[in-house]
């Protein structure tokens, strides 16, 4: 049996002391009396692996279908550089709450700490509350010296740089930049397939047993990165029916894909897998005869043995591509 289709994953909910239920109303992710803040729409992890949701292989788990399919899944370019590794974890978050000031390691130190690959990480906001923000890196000029008596004062969202945002907004995250999700806001995220994540500030909370979450403040303080940047937002154009870069790293290539006809889109696929989140609208993606719906909130793997397929949207359709790099 070939992979010949575009595949859907069975989400993986993940509750978090900061989420909320955005991702059911929302996304009509699964109901859950606890709050969701992380649904892994992709992900081959040891905390999470997808379970196709559709089609021929229904229920085989990402890494099964790797192990069995792994030029037709990853494509040759992928398994030359990663392996039988699934390389990017996706990802919808719902902050209801702020979460912790937080950093990854990069892949050097994360190799010799944690035996993964770092964390670098792209956000596109899909919905932001007035008034919502991002705390990323360092307002001014801050060294260490600085860094550490505010963050012993309990006092580091204060030199934090803070970011008013809106819905289309995108932000790069790569490794050492300190950095937080604001309250209010739910976005996508696509990131390096890890988990690692050094936290540094959790705004003094205390969880439902009365306990506080761990901080690693001595891991985080040789992956710091100082540096400050005048502009943190990443920028693009989207034009319709045509895809338009939004950026290309050392480990994902993003696009947008803005559809606004019930015109088909013909497109094909390189020598590798492609994702489409959608991030707006509903629509199909279709190979032969075959039709897979993606609606708002959705996920869809296009494997690299698919070279030829079309995508029809509902009146409009708004979907981020991502490619491993």
């Amino acid at each position: 049996m070939k992979l010949n289709y575009p595949i859907k994953f069975t989400p993986i909910l993940k509750e978090r002391i900061w989420g909320g239920n955005k991702l059911h109303l929302l996304f009509n992710k699964e109901k859950s009396q606890k709050p969701i803040g992380e649904s892994w729409e992709i992900a081959a992890l040891p905390e999470g692996v997808s379970v196709v949701a559709n089609g021929h292989f229904k229920g085989q788990n990402l890494q099964e279908l790797i192990s069995t399919y792994t030029h037709e899944l990853l494509g040759d370019e992928v398994y030359e550089k990663y392996g039988e590794t699934f390389p990017l974890l996706i990802k919808f978050i719902d902050a209801e709450n702020d979460l912790s000031v937080q950093l990854h390691p990069d892949d050097s130190l994360a190799q010799v700490r944690h035996q993964s690959f770092g964390k670098e990480e792209l956000w596109y906001i899909m919905q932001a509350e007035k008034n919502s923000k991002l705390y990323l890196g360092f307002e001014g000029k801050v060294n260490q010296e600085i860094y550490l008596e505010y963050l012993n004062k309990g006092r580091l969202p204060e030199i934090l740089h803070q970011e008013k945002v809106k819905k289309g907004s995108v932000y790069h995250i790569p490794p050492g930049r300190v950095h937080a999700i604001g309250g209010g806001i739910v976005l996508a995220e696509i990131q390096q397939s890890s988990d690692i994540t050094y936290r540094l500030y959790d705004w003094d909370r205390t969880q439902p047993d009365g306990s506080t979450r761990a901080l690693h403040t001595d891991f985080a303080l040789d992956a710091i990165n100082f540096t400050s940047i005048e502009n943190y937002e990443t920028y693009y154009t989207a034009k319709s029916n045509a895809f338009r870069d939004i950026i290309k790293t050392d480990y994902f290539v993003v696009k947008i894909l803005k559809l606004k006809t019930k015109k088909t889109f013909l497109t094909s696929s390189s020598d590798s897998f492609v994702i489409y989140m959608c991030v707006g609208g509903s629509g199909f993606i279709n190979v032969e005869l075959m039709q897979v719906p993606i609606a708002l909130g959705e996920t869809v793997l296009i494997p690299a043995s698919l070279k030829k397929y079309s995508i029809t949207p509902d009146a409009s359709l708004k979907l981020l591509y991502v490619k491993a790099k």
